[in-house]
């Protein structure tokens, strides 16, 4: 014969509350190492803003001023510049975008994922981004439908140019 199940209270409490209990002090140690400043920017480290730490430290390599204008590149590098061709563009399946270059030194991105099915666009060629699967087309300007059966433009990705090569933010 089974037995019922009883709440054992002999230990301080019940399931419930050690499991309550329990989570809000979880809760609490990620509030507390998230941390925060009264205007939601979580404060700059003294090190970086110049205040004291007890014991000086050297600069780390990327707050030595450089002597080159040149940034540092941001995001993923996809490949040379030279690559794109001017009025055409790159289709980079494995990343999931398309690079154009509309006119000359003018780069754009765009998701490759088609908006009619999700195939991957194939290529691109004279003017029109294409997709292999049922025939979309879509404009190396800004990605509007030039043929159906897709009815929505492709999402614009962030790319930047640094150094003769395109990377990918």
């Amino acid at each position: 014969m089974r037995q019922p199940i009883t709440n054992d209270t002999a230990g301080g409490g019940t399931r419930r509350e050690l499991l309550a209990g329990a989570g809000l002090a979880g809760l609490a140690g990620v509030v507390t190492a998230c941390g925060g400043s009264e205007n939601g920017t979580a404060p700059a480290s003294p090190a970086r803003t110049g205040q004291s730490t007890g014991s000086p430290a050297p600069p780390s390599p990327l707050e030595t001023p450089s002597p080159s204008p040149t940034k540092k590149p941001q995001g993923t590098r996809l490949a040379k510049a030279s690559t794109i061709p001017v009025g055409g563009g790159r289709v980079f399946a494995s990343r999931k975008v398309v690079v154009t270059q509309p006119e000359k030194g003018e780069f754009r991105a765009f998701s490759a994922v088609c908006t009619h099915r999700g195939c991957t666009v194939g290529s691109v060629s004279g003017s029109t981004i294409n997709c292999p699967c049922h025939g979309s087309k879509y404009s190396i300007e800004d990605a509007s439908v030039q043929a159906a059966p897709a009815t929505r433009q492709l999402a614009r990705r962030g790319v930047t140019v640094n150094g003769g090569e395109i990377y990918l933010t």
